[in-house]
């Protein structure tokens, strides 16, 4: 055949498109630069609730059911518990975990409260902080220690320990992964369950702080001696994350079948039997319940993007929230929401993840813009929802669970 200019042309237009075309999809299966990661500023609490705590006289049996299930003998629930109480399922769903992680978990009581009130102090969770002080002071933590968890792991005259616990707070909470050196320190002292206990109660905390945030949770009433002490510099020092995705979990899973997630907390049973907040956000929340399983596994996603947590996305995109199967734009995800294609909404679900992860409290103007369509319970699932994976995400890096085979996994991220 005889190629004339006209088909050499033809040919090579179609070549530069074709070009054009490679391109732009390797920029956009490859993702986009992650947001700002967490900790470059102190976090900004609300000054009034954005959903009311729930009042005394409204209480029915079931919550208060809750309240003798999940608090002291004789204990009044305060600012937090009352809000959960909007919604009992959430107080079982997250209560049984929290209780473990105060209460029942193999750390030492001292060592509890110095991994509880660093994740408060780092959050910005007064709330959280006025609450726990009263049990760190009964753990044997003087007035001195308190402040010294505020100014962090560099603090003089911490135990070289205690220090590097505080390092692992640290780095879970600005980079969701805890790099070897800390790693090692801790693996050369506790055993798989202490490892794992130490990793969630950061993780636990973390979750709860981000919901009490972002629902604009009032701290109690307390002595100024109990108060975040707000006169200390924030900063959060921490080196970079070393790598995105082990290739060797930290903890070897239980053998036999079985997802990787499940198989590697059971080797802790306690733990593993009160770990049960995803199952409020994948079985009881009204995200599922309404037809928004889309707005759900969009805000998953985005936490797991901005984590970097293979295991999360690899289950969310697949097997799990199903979200390659409904026609969820999974690449776009990682574009985040000035990506073209979204809708106004859903660019605002990702703002949403997006601000509670860098900021640990999500803007007026982006919750107001989900109020439009969502009632007060939908705004408390999807706070739920984002807080939650970002514990599980914490919890799946700092052990470096592996995807499981034939899983899709975590898209790889350009450098900036």
């Amino acid at each position: 055949m005889r190629l004339t200019s006209r088909h050499v042309m033809h040919t090579r237009q179609l070549i530069r498109v074709s070009l054009i075309l490679l391109v732009f999809t390797s920029v956009r299966l490859g993702g986009q630069p992650l947001p700002d990661r967490p900790g470059g500023l102190r976090p900004v609490a609300l000054t009034k609730p954005r959903i009311s705590p729930l009042p005394e006289a409204q209480f029915t049996d079931e919550h208060k059911q809750r309240i003798a299930k999940f608090l002291p003998a004789g204990a009044r629930p305060g600012n937090g518990f009352r809000t959960l109480l909007n919604v009992p399922e959430l107080v079982d769903r997250t209560m049984t975990f929290h209780n473990y992680v105060t209460q029942d978990s193999s750390l030492a009581p001292r060592i509890r409260e110095l991994l509880v009130l660093r994740t408060a102090w780092l959050h910005g969770s007064d709330v959280i902080w006025r609450e726990r002080t009263p049990f760190a002071r009964k753990a044997g933590l003087t007035n001195d220690e308190l402040r010294k968890i505020a100014q962090g792991p560099g603090a003089a005259g911490w135990d070289a320990f205690e220090a590097n616990l505080l390092r692992m707070a640290d780095q879970l909470f600005r980079n969701s992964f805890v790099n070897d050196s800390v790693y090692k320190v801790m693996a050369a002292r506790y055993n798989t369950c202490n490892l794992m206990d130490a990793g969630v109660t950061v993780a636990d905390v973390a979750s709860l702080a981000l919901l009490y945030n972002t629902l604009g949770v009032q701290p109690d009433d307390a002595p100024a001696t109990d108060r975040m002490p707000m006169d200390i510099p924030y900063r959060v020092d921490v080196p970079a994350r070393e790598t995105i995705t082990l290739t060797a979990p930290r903890v070897a899973p239980l053998t036999g079948p079985g997802a990787n997630n499940p198989r590697t907390f059971n080797l802790c049973p306690k733990l593993a039997a009160a770990r049960n907040g995803s199952g409020y956000v994948n079985q009881i929340s009204m995200l599922g319940k309404t037809g928004r399983a889309r707005h759900r596994e969009l805000l998953i996603l985005r936490v797991g993007w901005n984590s970097q947590s293979e295991y999360e996305w690899s289950e969310h995109v697949g097997p799990v929230g199903g979200a390659r199967k409904m026609g969820l734009p999974i690449e776009r995800v990682t574009m985040g929401p000035d990506a073209r294609g979204w809708d106004p909404f859903e660019a605002n679900l990702l703002r949403f993840a997006d601000e509670m992860y860098r900021d640990s409290v999500v803007l007026d103007r982006t919750w107001n813009a989900l109020k439009q369509q969502y009632d007060d319970r939908l705004m408390i699932d999807a706070t739920i929802t984002a807080a939650n994976y970002r514990m599980v995400s914490m919890a799946l890096n700092l052990l470096g669970v592996q995807s499981n085979p034939g899983e899709e996994k975590l898209p790889a991220v350009p450098a900036r």
